[in-house]
C-alpha cells in the first residue's frame, strides 16, 4: 500500500527544521515547478493557509474534492492529506505556520476548510507577512497577536460562507417551487426556458442549475414531465386523436409531440394508449 509522503514544504524532505514563525511563497513559484500539480501529501508540524486570488484549482482534502475559482481560501491543518491541481494562470499565496504556534493561540482542533475569498482573511495574511518580513520591537508578541487575528478572520469567514450557502440553498428551493407552479399554469402557452427564467428574475443557466439541484431534472424535463402527465390523462380518459391532444397542449408539430411523449412515457403515445386499454379489459 502506497504511503502518503510527509513534507516540510512540498517537494522538500520533512527534516523538522526550526523556523521563525512562518514561511510564505506565491502559489505560482512552487506549483510551476511541478507542472501546476501538487500530489497528495501532508505536513506533520505545519498549518497552511492558501489564498487563491486568480485562476482555478481542484483541491483534494482527505480525498474530498472541491472545485475552486478565485477568490477562495483553503485551510489545511497539520496531518491533513491534501493535493492541488492549478490552472496555469493561478495567483495567490501560501502561508505555512508552525502547528504549535497555532495551538498556542487557540487553534485547537481546527478542521480543514474551503470557502470563498474573504477580505478580512486576506488582510490578516498581509499583516502577518509584513511583520514576519520586517520584524520590529515586540516581534514575538506581535506575531502571536496577528496569528490569533488570522484565526478569528478564518472562523468568521467560514461561518459567513456556510450562512451564504444555506441562504443560497433556501433560495434554490423557493425558485424551484415557484418554477413548478409556473409550469403548471403556463405549460400550454410556452416551453421556452428563457420565459420562465425572466419571470423568476434569474438566468436560464441558473434556472437549470436550480432544477437539477432541487428537482433532479433539467428545466426542460420538468416541463416535458408536466406535458406528459396531461397527455397521459388525455390518452387514458378521452378518445381524442393524438394530433389534437398535442395541439391542445401547444404542439403544432404532431411528429415532434410524439417524440416528446415517447421520451416521457417510454413508448410511442399510440402504443401507450393501446397498452393501457388492453390492461383495463
Amino acid at each position: 500500500m502506497k504511503s502518503i509522503p510527509s513534507y516540510a514544504l512540498y517537494g522538500e524532505a520533512d527534516t523538522s527544521p526550526e523556523q521563525d514563525w512562518l514561511h510564505w511563497e506565491t502559489i505560482q513559484s512552487r506549483s510551476r515547478l511541478h507542472g501546476y500539480r501538487i500530489a497528495p501529501h501532508r505536513h506533520e508540524q505545519f498549518f497552511q493557509v492558501l489564498q487563491l486570488t486568480a485562476g482555478r484549482a481542484t483541491v483534494s482534502i482527505d480525498t474530498v474534492q472541491h472545485e475552486l475559482e478565485a477568490p477562495a481560501v483553503v485551510v489545511v491543518p497539520a496531518l491533513t492529506v491534501h493535493a492541488y491541481d492549478f490552472s496555469d494562470d493561478v495567483d495567490g499565496v501560501v502561508v505555512t505556520l508552525m502547528d504549535r504556534d497555532m495551538r498556542a493561540v487557540g487553534a485547537g482542533e481546527m478542521p480543514a476548510a474551503v470557502f470563498g475569498g474573504s477580505v478580512d482573511v486576506g488582510e490578516a495574511i498581509d499583516r502577518l507577512i509584513a511583520e514576519a518580513d520586517r520584524p520590529g520591537s515586540g516581534h514575538g508578541v506581535a506575531m502571536r497577536a496577528l496569528i490569533a487575528l488570522l484565526l478569528v478572520a478564518i472562523g468568521r469567514a467560514r461561518q459567513a460562507s456556510e450562512t451564504l450557502e444555506s441562504m443560497a440553498s433556501s433560495r434554490s428551493v423557493l425558485h424551484a417551487q415557484a418554477y413548478r407552479w409556473m409550469v403548471d399554469q403556463r405549460f400550454r402557452e410556452t416551453r421556452r426556458i428563457a420565459d420562465y427564467a425572466m419571470a423568476l428574475g434569474i438566468s436560464p443557466t441558473h434556472l437549470n442549475r436550480v432544477c437539477r439541484e432541487v428537482l433532479g431534472a433539467s428545466a426542460l424535463q420538468v416541463i416535458e414531465r408536466r406535458v406528459g402527465l396531461e397527455a397521459r390523462r388525455q390518452l387514458l380518459f378521452s378518445g381524442l386523436p393524438i394530433k389534437q391532444i398535442g395541439a391542445e397542449l401547444g404542439y403544432d408539430d404532431p411528429a415532434y409531440f410524439s417524440r416528446v411523449l415517447a421520451r416521457v412515457l417510454g413508448m410511442a403515445p399510440g402504443a401507450y394508449r393501446d397498452q393501457s386499454r388492453r390492461t383495463d379489459r
